[in-house]
């Protein structure tokens, strides 16, 4: 399956340093994890304005509570390429506003485990992020129990362990470890 225009490396901003890195380099897609209600307009029309498609963390939106208010409201003002959350009711709402929805699912245990695949029979999303994403048999146990294309992130600083969760059955990784981004960068433009 190819997806993200078959990029496997999602370079995630946790800081305007890092959106400004993604806007003016190769990736077409990239992650927004953390920023303010009164960036977001002008940051998405910045990346519109590159051919960029930012995925949104629709839960880490300071000034903006995370329910399916807040996500209706990104849905039809911001339109983001995506929308990753934790909240079923997030991910529901963007599905049924045809956005790509990602269910971001936290795996301490094996409590924690189980509690997810409940979840993601409920909201059916488009990916599942795993985090962390450096546990390869979770990873092909999720994708394999799920049907569900699995973004691998969290804990990810390596290019080992980017290829190691690729080559289980992630789609693609999310990472705002610079080294790493910059290591994946070199394969696109040359």
């Amino acid at each position: 399956m190819v997806v993200f225009e078959g990029q496997r490396i999602l370079p995630a901003a946790k800081s305007m340093k890092q959106f400004e890195a993604i806007i003016e380099g190769p990736y077409t897609y990239g992650v927004m994890l953390e920023t303010h209600i009164a960036q977001l307009q002008s940051m998405m029309e910045r990346a519109r304005r590159h051919g960029k498609n930012i995925l949104l963390h629709a839960d880490l939106v300071q000034g903006l509570k995370n329910d399916e208010y807040a996500a209706e409201y990104l849905c039809q003002h911001i339109r983001p390429a995506g929308l990753i959350s934790t909240r079923a009711s997030i991910i529901q709402k963007a599905k049924q506003k045809g956005i790509t929805a990602i269910q971001r699912v936290f795996l301490l245990d094996t409590h924690a485990l189980e509690k997810s695949y409940q979840l993601l029979a409920k909201t059916q999303p488009d990916f599942i992020e795993v985090l962390p994403g450096v546990i390869p048999h979770i990873i092909t146990e999720v994708s394999e129990r799920t049907g569900i294309p699995i973004i691998a992130g969290g804990l990810i600083r390596t290019p080992e362990e980017v290829e190691l969760a690729l080559g289980v059955g992630a789609a693609a990784v999310t990472t705002s470890n610079d080294d790493v981004i910059k290591h994946f960068k070199k394969s696109l433009t040359s």
